[in-house]
């Protein structure tokens, strides 16, 4: 993702609204996966301390900074082939999924 707001953007929508995720900070912890056709949501890992497993922003984005991010969510079934991935307010992306590595 690149920043081009013409500031520096601090994702607080991303991080998500549960008590257990407020310790995680500026992060992508509020992002799910939606498999519509077995209306099954996807929330992301969480580590026995309950932060996400997932890229954290410290300090946030600076304008014109390009910041990779990874999350780490639990495999759908197998047959699954399309999700899509929710986080904050933006518009949802629909993902194909392949079998794989």
């Amino acid at each position: 993702m690149t920043n081009g707001t013409g500031k520096a953007w601090v994702p607080v929508d991303w991080r998500g609204d549960e008590r257990e995720l407020m310790s995680n900070g500026g992060s992508i912890a509020g992002a799910n996966l939606v498999d519509q056709k077995a209306k099954k949501k996807y929330l992301i890992l969480r580590d026995t301390e309950g932060r996400c497993l997932c890229t954290r922003f410290t300090g946030g984005v600076r304008n014109g900074q390009t910041a990779d991010w990874y999350a780490q969510f639990p495999a759908p079934p197998e047959g699954t082939s399309e999700v899509a991935f929710q986080v904050g307010a933006m518009p949802p992306a629909q993902l194909n999924l392949t079998e794989g590595e």
